[in-house]
């Protein structure tokens, strides 16, 4: 059934927009403006009676928005003074919510490199660790997400969904109990991370091949390839995520 919309007037009085009732859908309108610095960090939002005129709900739509965004970090409730946005370093960027939430801005924030970030220092090691330890069972995942990766190398979001269970499977083969509890954490942000690479790129070769290598690396127990591996596979990702700012239209140059 398609959602019922009507014209709401912004607090601001700077037009009308639609804004959906329904309180998903206000959640992530507040978010939005939060990330749009239409509420910029920092600030107070408006009051609930000026919220509810703005987005076009009830009090009860606005508290229970209001509540899921400050579990998410992007919001605090100060007694007796309001509603305050939290500063970007607050923000749980990890979350599934919040990154959909973000959209095109991610490349603006820079949290596609800082993914890249954290997995040069996790995954090279995390490979060496795996040549060590994986289970056979575990390789043989790791190299059907692989085959996946194969089977739909024309199809980015097939493509993405069988990259990011390489890589959880490969986190989990390291036998490192906090690499595993991180596969989980970060899995949400790898997927944006990774979609941004192959999606940049015409062709996904090369990077199916290292991916391969890998997977021999891990069979043949080679740790220093393994290592080499995944090293060589974030230089490519690193290559292509380059790519991917550079052709969005709202990226911000250092």
């Amino acid at each position: 059934m398609q959602e019922r919309q009507e014209q709401a007037v912004p607090a601001n009085g700077a037009g009308s927009v639609k804004r959906p009732r329904v309180q998903k859908n206000v959640t992530r309108a507040i978010a939005t403006d939060i990330f749009a610095d239409v509420f910029p960090a920092g600030s107070m939002l408006p009051t609930e009676n000026e919220l509810c005129t703005q987005y076009s709900v009830s009090r009860t739509v606005i508290r229970e928005s209001l509540k899921i965004l400050e579990s998410k970090g992007l919001v605090r409730g100060r007694s007796r003074i309001g509603t305050q946005v939290c500063v970007k370093e607050d923000w749980n960027i990890l979350d599934q919510q919040v990154l959909e939430w973000i959209g095109p801005r991610i490349f603006e924030l820079d949290l596609l490199q800082c993914v890249l970030d954290a997995r040069r220092a996790i995954e090279p090691f995390a490979a060496e660790l795996a040549a060590q330890r994986a289970s056979m069972q575990e390789i043989a995942e790791i190299e059907q997400a692989w085959q996946q990766m194969r089977g739909s190398e024309g199809d980015v979001e097939k493509f993405t969904q069988a990259d990011v269970a390489f890589h959880a499977a490969l986190l989990k083969a390291s036998h490192n109990q906090v690499f595993m509890q991180l596969s989980s954490i970060i899995s949400a942000a790898l997927e944006f991370s990774l979609h941004a690479s192959n999606e940049a790129v015409d062709t996904r070769v090369e990077a199916l091949d290292v991916h391969y290598q890998l997977v021999e690396a891990l069979r043949l127990r080679d740790a220093n390839a393994a290592r080499t591996c995944a090293n060589h596979m974030l230089e490519i990702a690193a290559r292509d995520l380059a790519i991917a700012v550079r052709k969005h239209p709202d990226h911000c140059p250092v």
